[in-house]
């Protein structure tokens, strides 16, 4: 049985364990909360003391950590991969799903080549949810040689992929989907705080929107927690959510691009973390909208 290492035991971290357990690979596992590396043991994967453990340990490694920061520091940190690659060791493959600043992680890809880690973006679009069940759908950027050596461990991941070319480019593609999908969801959620106001159901008008020209997949996924109003059970969440959208806004203003939409909705993000809510599943920027009532 092959091993496949997974740095990050969040909700796409467990998510890809999951999927590569279920695909008969053997499992070794790390996150710096022990909580969330118990978390990730009682699935089925072999806990490990660090990231430079897995290095050691395995050929390939799926990073599934917060943000730009979080994956430098696994990578080139203390007790990290890096620090796990001794010379006697082959290169090893770093296929990152966390959704990074392009040009740090483009940067970062140049400085591990050298030292045999070959960094493989992959961020993935879809909840937690849509990953484990397999229909999340893999935006790959990097080498295309090292991303068909990957395929195996691509396969058990997302076996819907799509190949953007040097690394960078899958963050690009996914702060831009990710745009797309967060004002589906403001669009979806506006229109459901409306309805109610104007003294209609919300569940009622979610059925009628789904039978509309104005149906999405989104829909499906995020309606029925907006109209039963349950975010705590989350498949993405705010912060998270707020993270991408603040990347967005950076690289477009380094594009020089106005985002007039996308500025609003993360400043509505903003909303909900200031409300204490930003662990809740993102469908909740339903009630960051209807907090905004007019005297």
């Amino acid at each position: 049985m092959a091993r496949v290492g997974v740095i990050g035991a969040g909700l796409m971290g467990t998510a890809c364990a999951r999927r590569l357990m279920q695909a008969r690979f053997e499992v070794l596992a790390y996150d710096v909360d022990e909580v969330k590396r118990a978390a990730i043991t009682r699935i089925g994967a072999q806990p490990a003391v660090s990231a430079a453990e897995i290095a050691k340990a395995c050929d390939a490694l799926v990073l599934a950590v917060f943000n730009t920061d979080q994956v430098e520091q696994v990578v080139e940190g203390r007790d990290g991969v890096l620090d796990g690659m001794g010379k006697d060791l082959g290169p090893r493959v770093l296929i990152c799903t966390s959704t990074c600043d392009p040009d740090r992680l483009a940067a970062l890809a140049a400085r591990t080549e050298p030292r045999g880690a070959r960094i493989l973006e992959v961020p993935i679009s879809g909840t937690s949810r849509q990953l484990a069940e397999g229909d999340g759908v893999g935006l790959v950027g990097g080498d295309r040689t090292v991303m068909e050596q990957a395929a195996p461990v691509l396969d058990a991941i997302c076996p819907r992929r799509y190949y953007l070319g040097n690394v960078g480019n899958g963050s690009r593609a996914k702060l831009a989907v990710n745009l797309i999908l967060g004002l589906n969801r403001a669009a979806i959620a506006e229109g459901l705080v409306f309805a109610e106001r104007l003294g209609l159901d919300r569940s009622a008008l979610l059925d009628v929107a789904r039978g509309s020209a104005a149906y999405s997949q989104v829909m499906d996924i995020k309606g029925p927690l907006m109209a039963r109003k349950e975010y705590l059970d989350p498949q993405s969440r705010v912060d998270q959510s707020l993270k991408d959208f603040r990347l967005m806004l950076d690289q477009a203003r380094a594009a020089r691009q106005e985002l007039p939409f996308a500025s609003l909705y993360a400043q509505m993000l903003e909303d909900c973390v200031e409300h204490g809510e930003g662990e809740w599943d993102n469908a909740a920027i339903a009630e960051a909208i209807a907090r905004r009532r007019t005297s």
